[in-house]
């Protein structure tokens, strides 16, 4: 439910993070948003109430999953390199937390791919006719391929982000605990 909650501002963001015409050039034409609120309410006045949820599936599909994903991993490398009544180390939870993040990441980035493509659909016609359909499109357009775009860097990211999220988040346990 969260992310289905979350699903507007989330398209927001793909949505201005896609918008490619130069900002504020002399002669040249506006851009398609102005803004956050400019864009919600351009999607809803273009696309209806309904558009504003559009690759709301997919970002469900992709963060149900990868959220098991990510806490098994921390607490199973955790558990895995830390002696019997201990806590954690510093080091421990900075890599748990890391890999965490990289796997989550790995297994998100496929239905991430479908999830971005679904949101841009309906900018000028639609394309897909749902999750699947855009699965299936893309497979056959650009091969397999096509669900990995993106990983490294998500991954690259992912470590240092979640490395130091999860040390924050074990401190601040062990601080008000």
């Amino acid at each position: 439910q969260q992310a289905y909650c979350l699903a507007p501002f989330d398209l927001i963001k793909v949505r201005l993070q896609n918008q490619t015409e130069p900002v504020a050039q002399p002669g040249s034409p506006p851009p398609q948003y102005q803004g956050p609120v400019h864009c919600a309410a351009s999607i809803f006045r273009e696309e209806g109430y309904r558009g504003l949820f559009r690759g709301a599936w997919a970002l469900m599909l992709r963060d149900t999953p990868t959220m098991g994903i990510y806490f098994i991993t921390y607490e199973g490398l955790c558990h895995q390199y830390t002696p019997e009544g201990q806590n954690p180390s510093s080091a421990t939870v900075l890599v748990a937390g890391g890999f965490a993040g990289i796997a989550s990441w790995v297994a998100a980035t496929p239905l991430d791919v479908i999830k971005s493509r679904m949101q841009m659909d309906g900018l000028r016609r639609r394309v897909y006719q749902g999750v699947l359909d855009c699965m299936v499109s893309s497979v056959r357009q650009e091969g397999l391929g096509v669900f990995f775009r993106g990983v490294t860097i998500n991954s690259a990211r992912a470590f240092p982000v979640n490395a130091v999220t999860f040390l924050s988040y074990e401190y601040l346990l062990r601080w008000w605990g």
